[in-house]
């Protein structure tokens, strides 16, 4: 039988903040994920919090701050929180031993930035045999640049998802996971 956890991956101030980091409607997305770990709190589903340890520039406070998990999914106190360097938060971490521990067969993921940790992320959990579902609107990023050109955060976000939908995932909306369940 498939047992399903949340993977909430770096939902962090830093991308909250005006600045490099700062990404495409972070509250819009964060919301939407919020949504999804209540969902998963109600029905005592196991839920991961998933940090990037920033290395930034600024005075200690202001990095702690900065490195935190966002208000709006703050994680409560049985919820596992693993801290990673990499983007591929499986990478020098305890996160497959955790998953494969609690015989976790089906992960669901929410979080920033879909091209970059999110992406690498779920890439991943293939190497280690999960399914997968990327909830689309709970996952945001910001532009990037190519040969001079500028492409949106909507644009990069949804070229992202496409290349994950079907192969390496099943990407849904928000809304599709609380009326399947």
């Amino acid at each position: 039988m498939e047992k399903q956890a949340l993977l909430l991956i770096d939902i962090q101030n830093i991308y909250f903040t005006e600045g490099e980091y700062l990404l495409y409607q972070p509250e819009a997305a964060a919301l939407q994920a919020k949504k999804v770990l209540d969902f998963f709190r109600q029905r005592k589903l196991p839920v991961i919090h998933v940090k990037h340890d920033f290395k930034t520039d600024t005075d200690q406070k202001s990095k702690d701050f900065l490195n935190e998990i966002n208000k709006f999914v703050e994680p409560e106190l049985n919820e596992k929180i693993v801290s990673k360097q990499y983007p591929n938060a499986f990478l020098h971490t305890d996160l497959c031993e955790y998953l494969h521990n609690e015989k976790i067969t089906h992960i669901v993921i929410a979080g920033m930035m879909s091209h970059m940790c999110v992406d690498t992320t779920v890439r991943a959990c293939q190497d280690y045999g999960f399914i997968v579902t990327v909830i689309d609107d709970a996952c945001t990023t910001k532009a990037l640049y190519w040969n001079d050109t500028k492409l949106s955060a909507e644009v990069v976000h949804k070229a992202y998802m496409a290349g994950l939908n079907g192969t390496f995932a099943k990407v849904i909306q928000t809304k599709a996971l609380l009326e399947e369940n």
